[in-house]
């Protein structure tokens, strides 16, 4: 855990942490305690002091909208920008800093607000309000409903019980009408001195009787009418009081939405009114670097202002190069090293076969079989195939570059918004041959000497004497953002004829070829965009045969240069910038490059 015994929730405390405009984003564990927040650049570091640490009393914490993981901690003018491993790890943060800010005394108000709004709104999706409806308290929606509920079915039962007096009532009407009737007109005849008076007949003897008796159903005996009608005008009554409270409440629940809206819209004028003030101020501080400036389509920085900061980026890189050639040439002159023999075949001496001129291409087979042979013997014979053609034809290639011997060619390609522009490149270099460009080109155990672009690679996996898998990753050029490549490396020696030149002898054909694959032990990782690449290096070897019987010397030879490169750099940069940064680097690289090597190789035997 990265926190006191009290503090056991965090279990993750590794953060990428912005750096510089170099190395980017890093890998940073990170501790809170004792209200403060330190960071250390791995966990075995804690023993021997923190790297840097912010005081949390006065710390403002900005989770970013456009980024679920991003999460930045300000005090002062020191800014710590954070990426978390996802949003629920950048949530556990947040919250873990403002409980603990809270317990040390040091909560602002803005948390105790937002911790009171967030028990009113859980209070709120279970059915009870605690804000807008203090003044109603016990008293929610949800008990209304269940009041009127209970008095409709009051309702229901009153009006059962009504409709059984009211039918009672009148079963009894038309009985006593049945029996009026039927007395009147069959006993009239019997009672010749008996007379009428209403509801009594008076008798001979003076007595008066009843005529008609009332008939009292059992379902009518036991209604107490008036106590009903009290009852119902009670419950309708009720249920009026019920529906003007529950509009009162959704009254009042109604004005404190629309007063939650006013603010939310309010803060949110304010928010954008901020943004267009904080923006404005960022682009006149030209010299604010954070990482809301880096590569990517939320990216602060216009396209032509990423092209000027590209560029101001290689010419330090330029000069830093310069800088180190130049120290390097002092050390060499002070402290002469003898010349020594890397190669494994070489020699300095006169052919014994000259190739047959109309002899056919022929690709000798790999020294080791291994499981990406196939894939190899495909990359070979496609760029035998098709990178040595002429640029003419309906390739639409275009020559951007030419500097003497050395011409550059691009078709414009691209998919997705990505630029996938094919080069190729063309370039001829005297004193050297096609097996040594190809060797230093190939080797690791050189790469450092002449690549100026790579910050660290190494081998993966040998899969055989020339067959190898490289990870590499390149130094970061701000804004863009940094890139690694994972690709096969294998050098092939191809045998060849000269039908151009009779009076040149073309000796071998030396080919590397660079193509990006697939491997568990380098998965491709947040810190850096992969880029895919497809290159290939074809060199010919090509001798001016010398007079007489004189030794073949680096006077007589020329290796003859063809570079092409498919690269898919990955990411999101403007296309401008790739295309201009390609047009400017390309060029140097070779020149570059195979000005080292006829450096390496001026002292040395003739390796063919």
């Amino acid at each position: 855990h990265c926190l006191a015994d009290s503090w056991p929730i965090l279990t993750r405390p590794w953060f990428l942490k912005w750096t510089n405009y170099i190395h980017g984003w890093q890998d940073r564990w990170v501790v809170l305690k004792n209200n403060t927040l330190s960071y250390y650049k791995s966990q075995d570091e804690r023993e021997f002091g923190c790297r840097g640490s912010l005081c949390l009393s006065k710390a403002v914490i900005t989770p970013l909208e456009f980024d679920e993981c991003r999460l930045d901690i300000s005090v002062n003018d020191s800014v710590w920008y954070l990426r978390a491993i996802d949003s629920e790890h950048r949530h556990q943060w947040i919250n873990s800093i403002e409980l603990h800010r809270a317990e040390s005394g040091y909560g602002s108000e803005s948390s105790l607000r937002r911790h009171g709004s967030m028990v009113s709104l859980t209070s709120a999706t279970s059915g009870y309000s605690t804000t807008s409806t203090s003044s109603f308290k016990g008293h929610s929606l949800r008990e209304k409903l269940a009041e009127m509920e209970t008095f409709r079915d009051i309702l229901c039962r009153q009006v059962d019980t009504l409709q059984k007096y009211f039918d009672g009532c009148a079963d009894a009407v038309s009985k006593d009408e049945l029996q009026r009737d039927t007395i009147v007109d069959d006993d009239e005849d019997d009672f010749p001195n008996t007379r009428s008076d209403g509801e009594f007949i008076h008798n001979n003897n003076g007595s008066k009787e009843k005529l008609f008796q009332s008939l009292s159903p059992k379902d009518i005996n036991g209604i107490d009418f008036k106590g009903e009608a009290i009852t119902f005008k009670a419950t309708t009554a009720g249920i009026l009081a019920t529906l003007s409270h529950c509009i009162d409440l959704m009254v009042k629940r109604e004005d404190s939405w629309q007063k939650r809206l006013d603010k939310e819209l309010e803060k949110r004028r304010r928010i954008e009114e901020g943004y267009k003030s904080a923006l404005s101020e960022l682009k006149k501080k030209s010299h604010f670097r954070g990482p809301d400036y880096e590569e990517g389509p939320n990216s602060l920085i216009n396209e032509d202002e990423f092209f000027d900061a590209v560029e101001a980026a290689l010419d330090r890189q330029d000069k830093i190069e310069e800088q180190s050639h130049t120290e390097k040439l002092r050390i060499q002159r002070s402290s002469p090293v003898p010349p020594g023999d890397v190669y494994s075949t070489m020699g300095s001496h006169r052919f014994a076969d000259k190739p047959h001129s109309h002899s056919p291409l022929i690709v000798t087979p790999p020294h080791e079989v291994h499981r990406f042979s196939s894939e190899v013997e495909e990359m070979v014979q496609n760029h035998m195939t098709y990178s040595l053609q002429d640029m003419g034809g309906d390739a639409n290639w275009q020559l951007v570059v030419e500097e003497g011997e050395m011409k550059v060619y691009r078709r414009e390609v691209e998919e997705n918004g990505i630029v996938l522009d094919p080069l190729k490149a063309t370039h001829s270099v005297k004193g050297v041959t096609g097996h040594e460009v190809c060797h230093y080109f190939w080797d690791t155990d050189v790469r450092n000497d002449w690549e100026t672009t790579i910050e660290n690679f190494n081998v993966v996996e040998t899969l055989s004497e020339n067959a190898v898998i490289v990870y590499q990753t390149h130094k970061r050029v701000w804004p863009a953002s940094q890139r690694d490549v994972l690709y096969l490396s294998a050098m092939r020696k191809i045998l060849a004829n000269n039908e151009n030149d009779p009076d040149t002898w073309l000796v071998y054909t030396w080919l590397v070829c660079n193509f990006s694959v697939d491997h568990d032990n380098a998965m491709p990782t947040n810190r850096c965009v992969r880029a895919k690449i497809n290159i290939a290096m074809i060199c010919q070897t090509l001798v001016s045969p010398p007079e007489g019987d004189r030794e073949i010397s680096r006077d007589n030879i020329t290796c003859k240069i063809t570079y092409v490169a498919n690269v898919n750099p990955g990411g999101w940069a403007p296309a401008s910038v790739l295309r201009a940064v390609a047009k400017r680097e390309y060029p140097k690289f070779l020149k570059r490059f195979t000005g080292y090597v006829q450096e390496k190789t001026s002292v040395k035997p003739i390796l063919f």
